[in-house]
């Protein structure tokens, strides 16, 4: 399996490089790149007549537009930039709104060549505004780049509307060129969507029209970008007769930044195909190596020093996967010295990880390890903007860039193996606890497409000297196997599991399945067997101190599930410890609970609104909270967005408390908390709670007494992980799936109720007050205590 992930998709309006940025939005930054640059003069010669190709540029020579035309080719995008700037001023200050609106045009797409996809779509909303009412092919032009704007932003929903709204004034105008450039736009987005068989037909329908008016442009690239949707739907033949049709296309094309990209991606195409075509393989293998050359040759003739770096590299990857190591090191030493030239750290990263497999590969541990870190360390350095979509349309921001930190932590977990005592071991495994935290943290941010989740970083404080009665246990789920790294008073501990990552998330899946069936005791089994497993290794360590509470850092599918509800053959494990659960060490903020003062915003419904069952139990559970603390209730009518924000502003609430229907989904866009009138987004909770981060003391605690995540997703528990943080809490309280209302309500007031004693902590709270609501025979089944999480600071 390759390592490395073929260039984005050229859209129409642009030709890519196989730029690989990772960070926040697991969606694509470098589709800005892959979208800007292939029809660059066709977006330019907005209105130009169909029969002008999509390789002449009309920017008059001599001119700004035409200068900064001449770097862009060239993968000078800083200085395209420089140049389209100073026409924007230009040609703005002389009241020329022609020139204006292609100059801003021209200097979107150098802007989302780099990364910036915000400060093109705030360029291009002038630009619209400019040819509105005046060039419908100009207008098509300018929505077609802000739809693609916002594909490279993650906002896919706008990214379809404004090139629905582009294709309508480009039909209007008869504008051909225009309208294949628009078809391959949505077939990017369709690809974002992994909606692969209406991506292959928009890239067909590009390719039907570009070949109409002689676009050889477009046509290329909607062949190659076609090829990558086949070969995703394993048409591998197919994907073949694409390749072998672009390539000859693209080597007749003058010498340019667009042509080097484009054979890389059909150097990349025949790479991945050798695997599917074994008949065929070896000389695929060969033709990607010479396409690859050659992409090499080119960018040196036009000096595009970042395309020379990708072709030297992917070069050395094919060696790479030939196990003809020496060849790769020397191809990837080049490829980082060409990426340092030009101070690509997108680039420069993939090439430290690329050394660090072959040096993996050499068994220089050492040596690996070094790179490996410098390429962890680049990944920090990108631009939340750039760090977005170096994945295959579709991929998971897990597959995307998580392998990158988990194979540094496995190396720093078998160096620490080879150490003489667990005194030397102890510096790895800290390190590489560190490596998944980077990895945590960026998940985070790319889920909530939020940099919030940092904030916590600025006043982290090392949670193993916060108490000595907690344990943190902190899994790392390797392909092969998993690591249990537990902090305890003595220091860290490492306990190897032989169990992959699959067969684990198989496991984890049965078992919050069998937990939501209310009528059976086949949990135990599955539960049982997770104990023997991620609890039962460390007891003899438990033993040795007087441990009363467990802090999970869970990761991947272990994120599914209650740990409250394992068992060890005689009793829950919520029996024998209070348990918390935190997305990630470095995105807690370890401080005591204060239990002066405390006030209490509650707020809930009754009533079924929006198509949701009533919660009849609310009302009680809210009456029975501010029987227990100061409290402003907000129920039923009362429970709009407008009055919760007011409340907020006005009062220094301690706790918020919401009985509500909550649900986290895959993608945060669709996750929510019910008011009376409205679903309150993520991003808007972190709005209205946000003020408390501008106070001396932020909000305590946010309780969530009636969510449930989409069951069977990870990424979906991911977001009910991190909605403490998200809201700028330092605890929450919610539930991973809906719990009867009665139950549900009986709960949460025991723990707040047990929460007034000052010697319990917050975990310990919630730990009584579901072993209260076991002695209830009829809620004694965990499928109505477990789904109870602890969230974040659990003192």
């Amino acid at each position: 399996m390759t390592n490395h992930l073929s260039p984005p998709d050229r859209s129409p309006v642009t030709s890519s490089g196989p730029v690989r940025h990772t960070g926040r939005h697991a969606r694509m930054a470098t589709i800005g790149i892959a979208l800007v640059t292939l029809a660059l003069p066709l977006l330019i010669s907005a209105s130009a007549p169909a029969h002008t190709t999509d390789t002449e540029p009309a920017f008059p020579p001599g001119s700004l537009l035409h200068e900064g035309y001449d770097a862009f080719t060239r993968g000078a995008f800083e200085q395209a930039a420089e140049i389209w700037q100073q026409a924007v001023r230009s040609h703005h200050e002389a009241g020329q709104v022609v020139e204006e609106s292609d100059a801003r045009m021209a200097l979107a797409r150098a802007y989302l060549s780099l990364g910036f996809h915000s400060r093109a779509a705030q360029t291009l909303d002038v630009a619209v505004v400019l040819t509105q009412g005046k060039d419908h092919s100009r207008q098509a032009a300018a929505m077609e780049l802000l739809g693609q704007a916002y594909l490279a932003g993650g906002q896919t929903d706008a990214a379809l509307e404004t090139l629905q709204q582009a294709r309508q004034l480009a039909s209007e105008a008869d504008n051909q060129i225009r309208l294949a450039s628009i078809a391959h736009s949505l077939a990017a987005v369709q690809n974002t969507l992994k909606q692969d068989q209406e991506a292959s037909a928009s890239y067909a329908e590009a390719r039907r029209l570009a070949a109409s008016v002689h676009a050889d442009t477009l046509l290329a690239t909607s062949t190659i970008n076609g090829g990558k949707v086949a070969l995703r739907l394993g048409e591998w033949h197919e994907a073949r007769r694409l390749f072998d049709e672009a390539l000859p296309l693209v080597q007749g094309f003058p010498d340019s930044h667009d042509k080097a990209y484009d054979l890389i991606s059909i150097g990349l195409g025949f790479e991945s195909l050798q695997a599917h075509l074994p008949d065929t393989g070896r000389r695929l293998h060969r033709q990607a190596a010479e396409v690859l050359e050659a992409a090499g040759h080119v960018a040196n003739s036009v000096g595009d020093v970042r395309a020379a770096s990708y072709a030297l590299g992917h070069r050395g990857h094919l060696y790479e996967l030939d196990g003809r190591y020496d060849e790769t090191l020397l191809l990837t030493r080049l490829a980082l010295g060409y990426a340092q030239q030009v101070h690509a750290p997108e680039s420069l990263y993939q090439w430290e990880w690329q050394l660090g497999r072959v040096l993996r590969a050499q068994d220089k541990i050492d040596q690996a390890i070094l790179s490996y870190q410098r390429a962890a360390d680049l990944v920090q350095t990108l631009r939340p903007e750039m760090a977005a979509g170096t994945a295959l349309a579709g991929a998971s921001f897990r597959e995307a860039s998580g392998r990158l930190y988990f194979e540094l932590a496995d190396l720093l977990l078998q160096r620490s193996g080879s150490t003489a005592t667990r005194d030397e071991a102890q510096p790895y495994l800290i390190k590489a606890r560190d490596a998944i935290e980077l990895f945590k943290t960026a998940e985070l941010r790319d889920y909530f497409a939020d940099e919030c989740v940092d904030a916590f970083q600025t006043h982290h404080t090392k949670l193993e000297d916060v108490s000595r009665q907690a344990a943190i246990l902190y899994p790392i789920i390797l392909p092969d196997r998993t690591e249990l790294l537990v902090s305890l008073p003595d220091g860290m501990h490492r306990i190897t599991v032989t169990i992959g990552q699959e067969e684990l998330k198989q496991e984890a899946l049965a078992f919050r399945r069998l937990l939501q069936k209310e009528t059976t005791r086949e949990y135990l089994r599955k539960g049982q067997r997770l104990y023997d497993l991620l609890l039962r290794p460390l007891e003899p360590e438990f033993a040795k101190f007087d441990i009363n509470t467990l802090v999970i850092v869970p990761d991947g599918p272990l994120r599914m599930i209650p740990f409250s509800a394992l068992h060890d053959g005689k009793q829950f494990l919520i029996a024998k410890y209070a348990v918390a659960t935190t997305p990630g060490l470095n995105l807690t903020d370890p401080k005591p609970l204060s239990r002066e003062r405390i006030e209490v915003l509650s707020a809930g419904l009754t009533e079924s609104v929006q198509g949701f069952p009533a919660l009849p139990n609310a009302a009680g559970e809210l009456e029975a909270i501010s029987g227990l603390y100061k409290t402003h209730r907000l129920l039923n009518q009362d429970f709009r967005v407008p009055q919760l924000e007011r409340q907020m502003k006005e009062h220094p609430f301690t706790i918020v408390h919401i009985a509500s229907h909550g649900k986290f989904e895959r993608e945060v866009k669709n996750s929510f908390l019910l008011t009376f009138d409205e679903k309150l987004t993520m991003d808007r909770l972190s709005q209205v709670v946000g003020y408390f981060r501008f106070r001396d003391q932020p909000l305590e605690l946010l309780t969530l007494s009636a969510c449930q995540t989409a069951a069977g997703d990870d990424r979906a528990a991911l977001g009910l992980a991190g909605i403490a943080i998200k809201a700028g809490a330092r605890s929450a309280l919610a539930t991973l799936w809906f719990v009867n209302d009665e139950a549900s309500s009986a709960l949460v007031v025991e723990f707040y109720r047990q929460l007034k004693d000052p010697a319990l902590s917050k975990a310990q709270a919630l730990r009584q007050a579901q072993l209260k609501v076991m002695e209830n025979p009829d809620f004694q089944h965990p499928i109505y205590w477990a789904p109870f999480l602890l969230l974040n600071n659990w003192l």
